[in-house]
């Protein structure tokens, strides 16, 4: 019964709070939550405990990451920046601000992810202060985790 309940002359009776005929299926809708305090962030159902997402634009563990949607890169370039090259907007602000992801440095713009991996993934090619390209990746794990490769 998957930890979760008790067998009985091979049934499972499932604890408060689990359902399934092995208990396997959590009520709980805690993992759904997304950041915006909607389930699923309103594009989606949370069935067992993950958001199946029902627009189709949206995915990732709490359907909160959008691929096609403009925002993602243009939302973290001043993080990125801050963070990566110590200049920009939130030069003064960025460890008050931009804490909120993993970031790993990589040589060359072939290092960064690629799509495919199981998280979903943005490839950004943003300007910087001084008028120059730099390039980012931005994902979100099952665990809710932001993770930024930038390329030096």
């Amino acid at each position: 019964c998957a930890g979760n309940g008790i067998c009985k002359c091979r049934v499972c009776e499932c604890f408060p709070n689990f359902t399934g005929s092995a208990c396997d299926c959590s009520l709980d809708t805690f993992p759904c939550m997304a950041s915006n305090g909607q389930i699923c962030n309103g594009r989606g159902t949370c069935e067992c405990g993950t958001c199946n997402c029902t627009d189709p634009k949206f995915q990732g563990p709490t359907c909160e990451m959008c691929q096609t949607c403009l925002g993602v890169c243009a939302e973290h370039k001043d993080c990125v920046q801050c963070r990566a090259f110590d200049k920009g907007e939130k030069k003064e602000m960025c460890s008050q601000e931009c804490m909120h992801f993993n970031m790993t440095r990589v040589e060359s713009r072939d290092k960064l992810p690629q799509p495919g991996q199981p998280d979903p993934l943005s490839h950004c090619k943003e300007k910087d202060v001084d008028d120059c390209w730099f390039y980012f990746t931005y994902s979100v794990n099952s665990n809710g985790e932001a993770n930024v490769h930038v390329v030096e």
